[in-house]
Parts: C-alpha cells; structure tokens; sequence
C-alpha cells in the first residue's frame, strides 16, 4: 500500500472513531425516574447525531436531548417547530450526571406530540 493509500485510511479510521464516540449511549440517562419538563424553548439544533432544544422551565433551563434529525422529520417535527421562543412540554430522563441535561422521549408542541424514541 503506497504512503498516500495509508495515510487517507488512517485519517478516514481517525474520524471515524471521533464520530462513534461522539455518540454516546442512554445508559448515562436514569431510565427509572421519568420527568415531564415544560417551558419555553431559548435555542434549537437540528444536527446529527441528535438534535437539541435548550428548555427555559421554571427552575432551570435544561438541555434536552431529542432524536436524529431523519427520525424528527420522518415523524412530523420540522426544525420550524423548534423555533426559539415556542412553548414545549418534554417527557423523558435526567443525566445521571450532568444535572440539566435530559434524553427526551417526546416531546409536545401546541396540541401536537411526537414519540422520538
């Protein structure tokens, strides 16, 4: 294998465990202890591997952790939905160990909810 073979491999294996790692699993989530969050949505990302709302509650402002942007889409929740300043309710898990951070498993806006899991 020629030097320029090995070195575009090495870079394509390099991004590709940066990419896995960079997707973590739900065990880090306390599945045991659901939550239902409602607030108002400061900021939205539609971006791979999950997509994201930051969500002003009366407590604290979470960071919640939606689906893939393919799964958001293929069951009816565009990113214009996710606008800043809408109203969301969010049924889902606290992060074992990052205090405002959720996994969402739906998510409510107006009279519309959309299983993510």
């Amino acid at each position: 294998m020629n030097i320029a073979r090995c070195s575009i491999l090495c870079a394509a294996l390099a991004l590709a465990a940066g990419v896995v790692h960079a997707h973590h699993g739900w065990s880090e989530y306390d599945g045991a202890k659901p939550l239902k969050v409602s607030g108002v949505i400061k900021e939205s990302g539609y971006e791979h591997p999950h997509g994201h709302v930051r969500l002003q509650a009366a407590d604290k402002t979470w960071l919640v952790v939606l689906a893939p942007p393919s799964r958001m889409t293929s069951r009816g929740l565009p990113p214009a939905q996710l606008k800043p300043g809408t109203q969301a309710e969010v049924v889902g898990y606290a992060n074992r160990s990052k205090p405002e951070e959720m996994r969402a498993e739906r998510i409510t806006i107006g009279a519309k909810t959309v299983e993510l899991r």
